[in-house]
């Protein structure tokens, strides 16, 4: 086994702090990753603090990974030693399910291997994540990302970037759609960028006027100030999509009277249950509201080509390691434009 320097929590209560961790050796079909950045993610807080319930503890979070290829398997094609590469929210699969065999690793019916908090299949107990030096990875799960980005800035892509670009990829979001993303934070700052690039009609529906003029600035064309009921109604059956990123559970019927008919909202935020939705806003013009996830490997790496080919990158505040808990803290404040990276360097000196 390799030992690795990481961060991790021993209990939901706990502070982070320094540990020694294990890593698998290399096997023939692996790629061992120098972690250069890791992004910060809410849904490393719920984890850590087990509010979904299935923490395992101690708990090293961390699915947006960029590092450096430092070694690879006998059997290994796709990589080198020296290549830039991204492992995201997932590190293995069964691959031979139908989801694998359609490219949806994270649906695989025998039960997808995430970055941190699942069954480890080589070592005794779960995997753990990216707050660390280094990782060891199958090949199939490991991602190219091009130098010509600023790589730091690349890291929350392989979460809330694919968590937005796929849903605005499956209804096929086109030049001059009139595309409303919900909610301006780590997902919605990114499903205006995507959805502005794809030419779509783009417009950032929010609670709050101030946030008007950053919307503006990643891309959005207009704001909706949802509290305003006259804008919200002046708006009503005119949108061909809303990506709804709002992380917590609320009132979605407001945003379906805005959708056209037979056309679509999708939910990528609020995992849990959603009270109150009238079933007449989705029969009356046979409205659908959906949810969607991450994406498959496939589709993290074509959306990887398309920030290259766009020049997209999240915007990011970097962090020590060390700051990991007041990181924690100020997400939960939403107090950070618009994701926290952490410099894997202060953790490694």
């Amino acid at each position: 086994m390799l030992e690795a320097k990481a961060y991790g929590a021993s209990s939901a209560d706990a502070n982070f702090g320094e540990m020694t961790i294990d890593r698998r050796d290399l096997h023939d079909i692996d790629v061992k990753i120098d972690i250069l950045y890791c992004g910060v993610c809410h849904s490393d807080i719920h984890a850590k603090l087990n509010d979904w319930g299935n923490a395992k503890y101690p708990i090293v979070p961390g699915h947006e990974i960029i590092g450096k290829v430092t070694e690879v398997g006998s059997k290994v094609s796709k990589y080198k030693v020296g290549d830039l590469v991204g492992v995201g929210c997932m590190v293995d699969s069964c691959q031979e399910c139908s989801a694998c065999e359609e490219d949806m690793e994270m649906w695989c019916e025998n039960g997808s291997t995430s970055t941190y908090n699942s069954k480890d299949k080589f070592l005794d107990g779960h995997t753990l994540g990216g707050y660390s030096t280094t990782i060891v990875v199958r090949e199939e799960f490991v991602l190219s990302v091009s130098e010509d980005l600023d790589i730091k800035a690349v890291a929350p892509l392989l979460c809330a970037g694919i968590t937005t670009y796929s849903p605005l990829k499956h209804w096929n979001i086109q030049k001059g759609d009139k595309v409303g993303i919900v909610g301006l934070g780590g997902l919605g700052h990114m499903g205006i960028k995507f959805a502005a690039a794809m030419g779509a009609e783009t417009v950032m529906i929010t609670t709050s006027e101030e946030k008007s003029k950053d919307a503006k600035r990643l891309g959005a064309d207009s704001v909706i100030i949802s509290k305003d009921k006259d804008q919200m109604k002046e708006h009503n059956n005119s949108f061909d999509f809303i990506l709804n990123t709002i992380p917590v559970g609320h009132d979605v019927n407001p945003y379906l009277a805005l959708l056209k008919r037979d056309k679509t909202m999708c939910l990528v935020g609020a995992i849990e249950p959603l009270e109150n939705v009238h079933g007449g806003n989705l029969i009356l013009r046979r409205k659908r509201l959906a949810g969607s996830l991450i994406g498959g490997i496939k589709e993290t790496q074509e959306m990887l080509d398309f920030c290259a080919e766009h020049n997209i990158v999240s915007d990011v505040e970097m962090i020590n390691m060390q700051d990991i808990d007041n990181a924690f803290e100020r997400v939960q404040n939403s107090d950070v434009k618009y994701r926290f990276v952490i410099d894997m360097e202060s953790l490694k000196s």
